[in-house]
């Protein structure tokens, strides 16, 4: 096991990669503990569970509501949850969003931690400190900044996953490589095979290699001021895609770093090769680089983007392969970039 630590303004979290879902009981209180799960964990990982009232929600980034997070909270009631009580989310993405959104709001804040179950939470979402839930299709629009105490990341736990989602955690890692770690990138290159397979040195390594890159742009810039941005790295035509599509979230990603390396050749600052080698390595690792959409509807997505400053965006490009800037993009030179897919 090895172990990373953020420093939050809300207090350390670690992460724990290579621990597992049946030694939690380490890491929790004896008594005032709530699990939050979803119905495919919960089929395949109850027994595992430590001993303590379960809220089971459903899949899907359509459940990721404030619908949802109202039926938790009256579970919360019904239960007598209070202040000294500890949440534990038991899943994916959506299980950790949701249920660090609800600890963090629930009675103006109770502690929390995460068992993720997913490549993709493991190297992203649970890691970081942002916690929220979508509206009206918009991805986390309604949301808090706040460290959960602990996230295990059982790499056991990846055995069952569908191929289609393990692939999602593939684009973030993907992304950790292409902004940061020219050194990573190679090694996901040279590596593919044994990491479709999830070889166990293999993926301890890019799973740490993606915590650790992570965690230090968090350390930096927790509330994402600055730096924390260039994690957005294809992320703004992915969260586009993704809304308009209906495209899971890895493979959005995949398609907006294939369009920002794009931008980032028509800006002088990544060589036509290095973009390459990008759609290259996507391909491999079996994620998309092309497909049909409807602009208008991409570009009306992007007008509401988070990041959006008037008519510009905050947009992540590359400058090298391991290396990125952040740069104020017009929408409308995000609507003529769309040509390369």
């Amino acid at each position: 096991m090895k172990k990373i630590d953020i420093q939050g303004r809300s207090g350390k979290s670690t992460i724990m990669v290579g621990e597992y879902l049946d030694r939690l009981t380490r890491y929790i209180p004896s008594d005032n503990v709530v699990l939050i799960t979803d119905e495919n964990v919960s089929r395949l990982y109850r027994k595992q569970f430590p001993h303590a009232p379960v809220i089971t929600i459903g899949t899907g980034e359509k459940i990721k509501t404030l619908d949802t997070a109202g039926e938790i909270y009256q579970a919360l009631l019904d239960m007598d949850a209070q202040r000294s009580s500890f949440i534990v989310g038991i899943g994916g993405g959506i299980v950790c969003d949701i249920t660090g959104f609800i600890a963090s709001t629930y009675l103006r804040g109770v502690p929390f931690g995460f068992v993720s179950s997913t490549l993709l939470s493991q190297v992203d979402a649970s890691v970081g400190g942002k916690n929220g839930v979508n509206f009206k299709g918009f991805k986390n629009m309604v949301g808090v900044f706040n460290q959960p105490d602990f996230v295990i990341c059982d790499l056991n736990l990846l055995k069952t996953l569908p191929q289609r989602e393990l692939l999602c955690g593939f684009a973030e890692i993907v992304k950790h490589a292409a902004i940061e770690d020219a050194g990573m990138f190679d090694y996901l290159e040279k590596n593919n095979e044994k990491a479709l397979k999830l070889d166990v040195d293999v993926i301890e390594k890019l799973v740490y290699d993606s915590v650790r890159i992570k965690s230090g742009v968090v350390n930096r810039d927790e509330k994402e001021k600055g730096e924390r941005r260039k994690l957005n790295f294809g992320h703004t035509f992915g969260h586009a895609i993704e809304k308009t599509l209906g495209l899971p979230h890895g493979e959005s990603v995949s398609l907006g770093m294939v369009m920002a390396a794009s931008l980032s050749v028509q800006k002088g600052l990544l060589s036509q090769k290095d973009a390459r080698r990008i759609t290259e390595l996507l391909n491999c690792y079996n994620l998309p680089t092309r497909i049909d959409f409807d602009r208008r509807q991409i570009l009306d997505a992007l007008k509401k983007d988070k990041k959006r400053k008037g008519d510009h965006i905050h947009f992540v490009l590359l400058n090298g392969i391991g290396s990125c800037l952040i740069e104020d993009i017009a929408i409308e030179e995000l609507d003529r970039v769309m040509d390369s897919l």
